[in-house]
């Protein structure tokens, strides 16, 4: 068998996490498999339908690395792949004349204030709510043919067999069994023409010939309606696989507060396509091993859907920073630069960053301020690029985002970076500092300016101070040249930095000293 397998959105709002799990599973399985990626848009609501929606989860989803190939905006063998469109081509007017006629779906007249009383009294007598059949599931053509010659309005509901067990085979979750009498008989048509969700999707999966459609668990209760439509129509049934839902660390649902938010926003806030893709694709889904950071390539090798997992997927974001890290550390020299200018420079990174407002500060710890983190990078962006390009490798190994770089790369721009008043009280009130900056002073301009150079003359004032340990060179002049008790090695940063800017701030240092 041939996989294929659809994302098939409703775009009425912004790409977030969950859709972006989906899209990239299926992407995952069909990469896999050899098989077909399809888009398919879901907009038979035209009353929530947003064009700028539509555009934002194909550009957002081609940004992640997940692209399609078939679609609306690519053409392909079942075109058109806009249910409105195909709806306007009376696709669904022919498939819902063939179950009207066998009997498996019934016009139905009822008002919005019939519907409210029914449900009025399913709730007082304590019974399945939902619709059942009234008067209409079993009217004659006779009744169904006056009402609509009085002009009544209608809806076309799907006819429910009653008295059976409806049984569908879950993928991740086995055999589930349902009592058809418990099943409502749900709206295929509404009043305007518009198929439903029910109706539409599962007419365009078996003439797309979709094989497996995975879906969140939030559909399981649809899940026997769906399989009495294509046993209604004789067709073969798809794998049917419910995927979890996804949790915070907390167990408790997804929100902004665990890290969940627009996909564009991981875009925003430094985070590699490929890094948030590997992250995503974990979340309810293993490859069968200890492998956490992979490429895409070995995603691709290793996805397969017994991996799935029933149990809720947790979103970690301390793992994505984790994983992003690495991801970071993989790109390579040549290509750093250009990545974090193209970063910089993105619209949508400098319209959140100047918009940002950090809701829900850590304790203790100042607000993120967006402007000031965009300043920061454009220091980055505007400086030369031989100079940039020798400052970004050495934070390589400590940022967890590309916006890391921006506070990290922030003291070689500065002539007089800001100073950490605890670790000048810490570090200059000792005796042998005064003596070693002015020392270094004499010492920067005479030395070449190389790592090896450096290393051999802070260790040489080590010997001649008779010093048991480096750390009282290191950490005092670190903070001199750097404002900060941490960062890239010091040898290194001094080699970067260069006698000019580092005399300028040694000589501010002195004037600290006690």
């Amino acid at each position: 068998m041939s996989v294929r397998v659809r994302f098939a959105p409703s775009p009425t709002g912004l790409l977030h996490v969950g859709a972006l799990r989906d899209a990239l599973h299926k992407f995952l399985l069909a990469r896999h498999s050899g098989g077909t990626n399809i888009l398919r848009i879901e907009d038979t609501d035209r009353t929530r339908y947003n064009a700028d929606s539509e555009k934002e989860f194909i550009e957002t989803l081609h940004w992640a690395g997940i692209d399609f190939d078939e679609g609306p905006h690519i053409g392909g063998p079942h075109a058109p792949y806009r249910q409105s469109v195909r709806k306007e081509k009376g696709i669904y007017a022919e498939w819902i004349q063939v179950l009207l006629s066998k009997g498996f779906a019934y016009k139905a007249f009822d008002t919005p204030e019939e519907l409210a009383a029914m449900r009025e009294q399913q709730t007082a007598n304590k019974v399945n709510t939902g619709y059942f059949g009234g008067i209409w599931r079993d009217a004659t053509p006779s009744q169904v043919a006056e009402a609509e010659a009085a002009g009544k309005t209608y809806v076309i509901r799907q006819r429910i067999p009653r008295d059976t067990t409806i049984v569908v085979e879950d993928l991740i979750r086995g055999r589930i069994e349902w009592d058809s009498n418990t099943v409502d008989d749900p709206v295929l048509i509404k009043t305007d023409g518009m198929p439903t969700y029910h109706f539409a999707a599962m007419v365009d999966d078996h003439i797309m010939g979709i094989t497996h459609i995975m879906r969140g668990e939030e559909w399981i209760s649809s899940a026997p309606k769906h399989v009495c439509l294509f046993e209604a129509f004789g067709w073969d049934k798809p794998v049917f696989v419910h995927c979890p839902v996804i949790v915070g660390n907390d167990g408790k649902k997804l929100s902004k507060r665990h890290g969940a938010t627009r996909v564009l926003d991981y875009k925003a806030q430094g985070y590699l396509p490929h890094a948030l893709k590997n992250f995503i694709a974990l979340i309810g889904w293993s490859p069968g091993d200890e492998r956490e950071a992979m490429t895409e390539a070995e995603l691709i090798e290793a996805f397969d859907l017994s991996g799935m997992q029933p149990s809720p997927g947790k979103f970690d974001i301390d793992k994505l920073k984790w994983i992003n890290g690495i991801h970071i550390r993989g790109v390579s020299a040549s290509e750093l630069v250009s990545v974090v200018l193209q970063y910089v420079c993105d619209e949508y990174v400098r319209e959140y960053w100047t918009n940002f407002v950090e809701e829900s500060p850590m304790p203790g710890k100042a607000p993120i301020v967006g402007t000031d983190v965009l300043a920061k990078l454009d220091k980055i962006a505007s400086a030369d690029s031989a100079y940039v390009a020798s400052i970004l490798p050495m934070l390589q190994e400590r940022v967890v985002t590309l916006a890391d770089f921006g506070d990290g790369a922030e003291f070689f721009f500065d002539d007089l970076p800001s100073m950490d008043q605890k670790a000048v009280d810490k570090w200059f009130k000792q005796e042998h500092v005064r003596g070693l900056f002015s020392r270094l002073l004499a010492d920067i301009g005479r030395v070449p300016c190389s790592v090896e150079s450096y290393d051999a003359l802070l260790k040489q004032y080590q010997v001649d101070l008779s010093l048991e340990k480096l750390g009282p060179i290191v950490h005092p002049v670190r903070v001199a040249l750097t404002g900060k008790t941490a960062g890239p090695g010091l040898f290194e940063l001094m080699a970067v930095l260069g006698p000019d800017r580092m005399k300028v701030r040694l000589e501010r240092a002195l004037e600290l000293c006690v």
